[in-house]
């Protein structure tokens, strides 16, 4: 499946700033199963500089630096990116059980982003829960394959929680989601995440999009999408990292475009930074994902004026 992706963000802010530093990360990273065909992102107004540069986890990183002063911020990622199903039948997969992993993942010796170790621990959106932990016990017993109880964790996770879009904030830490046990993909994976640590299952947050079908008979809303988050759990070395979405109740595949993996959303945010100045800011962001051949109105990518 070959996917246009155009994701838009508009900032307005109350009075002028300057001196502004931005990260973006919004170039789709290098993932097993997906291939980028072409990226291109537009600023407004033009930076002084950009800086690509790559890492520290899975992810691909812009910095922007605008020096002069302004009060409106438009950035403007489109690609074109190709995803296929999985080589593998996950209903015929075979991996390590919830208490031979941790110790397979200290083994291992990949040291780069995709190296198990670094998931296996505490992060800063991530803080150890022991709410949590204990609610997840009955779907990590310790004789279960990862793949098995990474299914029943994801299934417990859509089953008892609801999206709610009020019901927390960016920084809401997966403690206060889950005492509310309502959030947005976010949430859900951070709890997931949390859960799945505690019983040493290596476990990273993944940003991305999804492909949202719309009702029969109607037509698919241009700009309507929006980014998602999901979890990727360490099954072994046969099988690697695997896509759960509790979000949605279901196993990453075609749908599925995989952006960047770290250790939760504060590795991966799509856009963040600082600048010098007061006062308060608006930010509205429109996302498009569209299969190819689906919708010949989109922008094209040699665009740089378009959104």
């Amino acid at each position: 499946m070959i996917y246009t992706v155009v994701h838009r963000t508009e900032v307005e802010y109350d009075s002028p700033v300057t001196l502004a530093r931005f990260n973006v990360r919004l170039r789709p990273a290098p993932w097993a199963g997906q291939v980028l065909l072409e990226h291109g992102l537009t600023v407004d107004p033009v930076p002084w500089t950009i800086l690509d540069d790559v890492g520290p986890w899975v992810v691909n990183r812009s910095r922007l630096f605008i020096r002069n002063p302004l009060t409106r911020l438009v950035i403007v990622s489109r690609f074109r990116v190709e995803v296929s199903a999985p080589g593998f039948d996950l209903a015929m997969a075979v991996t390590p059980s919830v208490a031979q992993i941790r110790d397979l993942a200290l083994a291992h010796r990949d040291l780069s982003p995709f190296g198990p170790a670094a998931y296996l621990y505490a992060s800063p959106f991530v803080p150890p829960s022991p709410a949590i932990t204990e609610w997840a016990r009955p779907h990590l017993a310790p004789e279960s394959s990862v793949l098995e109880a990474g299914t029943a964790l994801m299934q417990a996770i859509f089953r008892e929680f609801a999206y709610d879009g009020e019901a927390t904030e960016a920084d809401t830490l997966p403690g206060e989601a889950f005492l509310k046990k309502r959030g947005v993909c976010q949430d859900f994976a951070h709890v997931m995440l949390v859960a799945a640590r505690a019983y040493g299952i290596p476990a990273a947050y993944v940003s991305g999009y999804l492909r949202t079908i719309p009702p029969p008979g109607k037509p698919r809303l241009v700009g309507a999408d929006a980014t998602h988050a999901w979890v990727a759990l360490w099954c072994g070395e046969a099988l690697g990292w695997i896509g759960f979405d509790p979000t949605n109740n279901a196993i990453a595949r075609t749908d599925h475009i995989f952006t960047a993996m770290g250790r939760d959303y504060a590795d991966v945010a799509p856009i963040d930074g600082v600048f010098h100045g007061g006062g308060g800011q608006k930010m509205e962001v429109s996302v498009d994902v569209a299969p190819e051949g689906e919708d010949a109105t989109l922008p094209l990518l040699a665009d740089p004026a378009a959104g």
